[in-house]
Formats: C-alpha cells, structure tokens, sequence
C-alpha cells in the first residue's frame, strides 16, 4: 500500500468530497436507494454545500489520503438535539459532550485498507480533545458493512430508530452510540 495519512480537509476540496460522497453511496447504496434517486443527487450542489460545512467551523472535516489521492472523508460536530434526542423527546443527560458522525465514507475501491479505521480514530480523538466523551451516527439497516464496522470500534445500536422516505422507499436507519476513546478489535 502506498503512503497512507488522515488530515483536516481544506475549502478546495469540497468538489473532492462532494466526488467521493456520490460515488460511495452509487456504488455502495445501489440496492438501498432507487435508482432515480440515486442519478438524481447533483455533483455540484453537493460540492456548494461541502464548501459551506468547510467554511462555516461547525462541522470538523477530515480526508484519508493514499499515495496523495483523497481516497474518503469523515465529518463531525456537535450533536442537535433533535439528533440525540431519545423516544420520549428528551435530551441525554450528556448532550453537552456529545457529536454526531454525520458521515464517514471511503469509496469502496480503497476499501478494506485501514482507511476507515483510520478516519474514526483520528476524528474519535481530535473530538475527545475538546472535551466530547460518546459519538452518536445513523447508520441504514441493510448496511451490514457499516454496521460491522462500527461494532468493531465499540460502537452499537442504542434502541432509537427513524424511517426516513427516499424517493417513496422506506430507509429504517439505526442509531449507534459509542465512546471516543477507541480501541478497535478485530473482527471474529
């Protein structure tokens, strides 16, 4: 494998991200979302509002790169507390140290080469620093590879669910919640 590293994403690289975030979730949602869906999401919208998380100092954007191509990108802050809410409506109790993995993607063919791994934890700690103690994602039902991915890490379903409607089809996404400080086993 060539030279791997994991570094804070820069504004001009929002047309990246924004390539790797359709080109992942084409490829690795083709059988979760239809297809008109899919052909739908506009490269270029997508870039515009990358460049906006980039810029606004809300949301920490990080890259993986091999061989000094951006090959994924994870993306945190702060979790709302409509996001972390639990069933009943109220707040966790930890809200205060609390962030929400709002997206962690590396495209599937660099795939299974420690990226991911690698992203997690480079963002697990960064977060830990300024002072947050449990990370909250969502993450689809039918994404058992991602769902493998972060139970290795530590993290798990915390019995919150939502459906939300893409393009008339029901995605049931599951809540997973786990500490930053990680220590990633291996699967088996």
């Amino acid at each position: 494998m060539a030279e791997a590293e994991v570094r804070a994403a820069t504004p001009d690289e929002a047309p990246v991200i924004a390539r790797l975030q359709l080109s992942t979730w084409r490829s690795a949602y083709a059988d979760l979302l239809p297809p008109e869906v899919l052909t739908a999401l506009d490269e270029a919208e997508t870039a515009r509002q990358w460049s906006e998380a980039l810029t606004g100092g809300a949301v920490s954007v990080l890259v993986a790169v091999e061989g000094g191509v951006p090959v994924g990108f994870c993306a945190a802050g702060a979790a709302p507390e409509q996001e972390a809410a639990g069933a009943d409506g109220s707040a966790p109790p930890d809200l205060a140290e609390l962030v929400l993995l709002s997206s962690l993607l590396v495209e599937p063919r660099w795939g299974r080469r420690g990226h991911g791994g690698r992203l997690l934890a480079t963002m697990a700690q960064q977060l830990a620093a300024g002072g947050a103690t449990r990370g909250i994602c969502w993450i689809p039902e039918a994404d058992s590879a991602s769902l493998s991915f972060f139970d290795h890490a530590g993290w798990g379903p915390d019995g919150t669910v939502r459906t939300l409607d893409a393009g008339g089809r029901p995605v049931r996404e599951l809540r997973l919640s786990g500490p930053l400080d990680l220590r990633m086993r291996q699967p088996g």
